[in-house]
């Protein structure tokens, strides 16, 4: 059966999450240069994942469309079978092709 967790290690886990996020607060607040990058970047990656999420609201239909497979069968428009088969399958009684040098 396994042990329930310790009340140290939770309070140790608890204490390194609240240690990290109390100096990245300050370092947040600070005005220095790698906070200033951090602030675009950020707003850069959020700014285009924005425009990614209402570019996929408006074209991702058109998109799903032009790359659908229209048409009956398991994958759209293929057959379930094939049409006829390669050389090898051919023929029950016809003799096998072997390699010659």
């Amino acid at each position: 059966m396994e042990e329930p967790w310790d009340f140290e290690f939770l309070s140790r886990i608890a204490d390194s999450c609240l240690s990290f996020l109390s100096e990245f607060v300050d370092d947040w607040l600070a005005n220095d240069m790698r906070v200033c990058i951090f602030k675009i970047l950020l707003s850069w990656l959020i700014v285009s994942l924005i425009a990614i999420h209402f570019a996929w609201k408006v074209y991702g239909n058109t998109v799903n469309d032009m790359y659908y497979r229209q048409g009956t069968g398991q994958n759209g428009g293929t057959p379930e079978t094939a049409s006829h088969l390669s050389g090898w399958e051919g023929k029950a009684g016809a003799t096998l092709k072997t390699h010659r040098d």
